[in-house]
């Protein structure tokens, strides 16, 4: 999924945000930010999350996969290549000949779309993606988390460790982004316990392996 964002991002400039369902690799709703939406903020790219089971939120899309289908005719494929070449068509098709705007086609009638204005290629990546972007989108979440009867809780597939006296107590976690530190709290807002977050830099967010326990 990497590679296929920045593929479209050199060719389309990266955009202000993305929005994304609750599928993997995107994540869950209400949860911390997995390693894309990590590797998105870096890059200076907002990440919006639909609500679970509400597809209307992302209608146009919802719609266009339909009008792709339809055009395409999957079942007239001779396998997964063919469809895909289908399916790069008649994009092509939609956006840049089919007059569906003041008989307009969308590129002549949005000529934006080009290109966002925002550029992106790997060496730009390489020098200008912003740690400091990232921890400060992350700062910016509080979960909730139950300690285990070893007074640990899950934080990216780690194990973090609170305190035995905690275990069973709903706790709730944020990441200072200043210290590089997660905390946990109680419902009230008094701090439990504080600790490096070690799992987390710039290169483990890039090369996507916040939630690797190696």
């Amino acid at each position: 999924m990497q590679k296929q964002l920045r593929r479209y991002f050199s060719e389309w400039g990266r955009p202000q945000r993305v929005r994304v369902d609750n599928g993997s690799p995107w994540g869950s709703t209400g949860d911390l930010p997995p390693d894309l939406a990590l590797w998105l903020f870096g890059l200076g790219i907002d990440v919006h999350w639909n609500a679970p089971r509400q597809p209307q939120q992302n209608g146009v899309i919802e719609r266009s996969q339909g009008v792709a289908k339809a055009w395409a005719e999957p079942e007239c494929c001779q396998n997964v290549r063919h469809l895909q070449r289908r399916l790069n068509h008649e994009d092509r098709l939609q956006r840049e000949a089919y007059p569906s705007i003041d008989g307009q086609p969308r590129m002549a009638a949005y000529p934006q779309l080009h290109h966002s204005g925002r550029p992106y290629s790997w060496s730009w990546e390489q020098r200008h993606w912003d740690w400091s972007l990232a921890c400060e989108a992350l700062s910016a979440y509080v979960v909730r988390r139950r300690v285990d009867r070893c007074g640990k809780i899950g934080v990216y597939h780690h194990k973090l460790y609170v305190g035995t006296m905690h275990h069973g107590r709903d706790v709730y976690l944020h990441f200072d982004s200043e210290r590089i530190e997660w905390v946990v709290s109680d419902a009230v807002g008094r701090q439990l316990h504080r600790t490096s977050a070690e799992m987390l830099s710039a290169r483990r967010m890039r090369e996507l392996r916040v939630t690797n326990k190696q």
